[in-house]
């Protein structure tokens, strides 16, 4: 028995090809940004511009690809992921890019979105597991991987700019020349606040405050090593080891949050975030040793939070119900990465880069605190009656579609919230 479909394997380069142009554009931003002068307030805004794009492509996409077929609409997502890069790099001004950075966020949301939907139709009940788990680990790696290559080249000139442009279209080819005919229909995301909020409150209002400060560290964090003095390859390094750590951190965070209260582990990951907040914030540390070894640190931290938190919804969700908080949280998330980096860059414009760290203090105080309120008011659920813990990319890079491929959905549930494509295949 094959380790996984061999048709799969096409739609993994293709999602290799797209995380890595995200990586190299995601970081090329905020970089380039700040040696051209714009303000901390500005770069902000590139994030929150990134994430309503991404917000609406998700609430849009499923709908437009039941209208013109998933081949179509993800040549159009690819060709506005071209087209936004590029006038990025001929404009360049803050009144420009924080507008393109939400049609770059809309393209990538659909075109993640699509190349997830033919991973779905193709990942049988016996290997989603499997497939799951090289989806998430690919897409960690190409992300990386983008991120250091600016460590290559000199990003005073258009050479990053062009690059993620270039992998852009060629994520096109994979999957467009791949793709089946009928793909299976992309999942529509809907945010029920009602009954997310009874199944979990603290769910609700940690997965709102983790948005915050992840959003505001994925989008103002080059920032901020750029100002404390770090040179270009340690800010890639500097982002890049976060969200290599966070990965790595999740297979301990799970074994304990698998087995004891995950709020409580919620509330020490929280504590330990918070503890990196303030050494960076007062310390700005000028060390590379040091300023890798804290980003370290802080990654494994606040990219662990969100898996433990859906764990944790599910916890208290019925029985076959995975996709709807899962989904509703996923909304939430991103509702919070709206507001994060544009509280985070007017803290910074005020009072310098550890503005950026006192915004994330601020969240992860208030996170503890709530949760710690929330233990005293609810009961863990008993041991029998726990979900299983997987590890998960980050929120930012996760998309409904993901939710589906998650090895813990429910087929029942999937068919129910898939969006109608009847009459697809003649247009596809």
């Amino acid at each position: 028995m094959p380790f996984l479909p061999r048709a799969v394997y096409p739609l993994m380069i293709g999602s290799a090809l797209l995380m890595f142009a995200g990586g190299v554009n995601g970081l090329i931003l905020p970089v380039r940004g700040s040696q051209e002068g714009f303000s901390s307030f500005s770069l902000g805004l590139l994030g929150t511009g990134w994430a309503i794009g991404y917000i609406l492509g998700c609430l849009i996409m499923p709908r437009t690809v039941a209208r013109v077929g998933h081949i179509r609409a993800f040549g159009a997502m690819t060709a506005l992921a071209v087209v936004s890069v590029l006038a990025t790099l001929l404009i360049v001004q803050p009144w420009a890019w924080i507008p393109l950075r939400g049609v770059a966020g809309f393209a990538f949301a659909g075109a993640a979105m699509i190349v997830e939907s033919w991973l779905n139709e193709r990942a049988e009940a016996t290997s989603r597991g499997r497939v799951f788990g090289l989806y998430t680990m690919v897409n960690l790696a190409s992300t990386t991987l983008g991120q250091l290559a600016l460590t290559t080249g000199d990003t005073a000139t258009h050479l990053f700019f062009v690059i993620a442009a270039i992998f852009y279209a060629l994520a096109l080819l994979p999957s467009g020349l791949y793709a089946s005919h009928a793909p299976n229909p992309l999942v529509g995301a809907s945010l029920d606040l009602k009954t997310l909020w009874r199944n979990s409150p603290v769910a609700v209002v940690s997965v709102v405050l983790i948005g915050v400060a992840n959003s505001s560290f994925g989008t103002l964090g080059a920032v901020y090593a750029d100002r404390i003095g770090l040179g270009v390859a340690t800010i890639a390094f500097f982002m890049s080891v976060a969200i290599l750590a966070g990965s790595a951190a999740q297979v301990p965070i799970g074994y304990f949050s698998d087995r004891m209260d995950r709020r409580l582990v919620l509330v020490a990951i929280g504590a330990m975030a918070l503890i990196v907040d303030l050494f960076l914030a007062i310390v700005q540390p000028s060390s590379v040793a040091i300023a890798l070894g804290a980003s370290a640190v802080f990654g494994a931290c606040i990219y662990s939070m969100y898996p433990v938190i859906v764990a944790h919804a599910n916890d208290h969700a019925p029985d076959n119900y995975f996709l709807r908080p899962s989904g509703g949280l996923l909304l939430l998330f991103g509702v919070g990465s709206i507001g994060g980096p544009l509280i985070a860059g007017a803290i910074m414009s005020l009072t310098g880069p550890s503005g950026l760290f006192v915004t994330t203090a601020i969240t992860h105080l208030g996170l503890v605190g709530y949760a710690l309120w929330r233990i005293r008011q609810r009961a863990a659920p008993e041991q029998k009656e726990k979900t299983e813990f997987v590890a998960a990319q980050p929120a930012r890079m996760s998309t409904p579609e993901t939710v589906v491929l998650d090895p813990r959905a429910e087929e029942e549930e999937i068919e129910e919230q898939m969006v109608d494509t009847s009459g697809e295949n003649e247009k596809g």
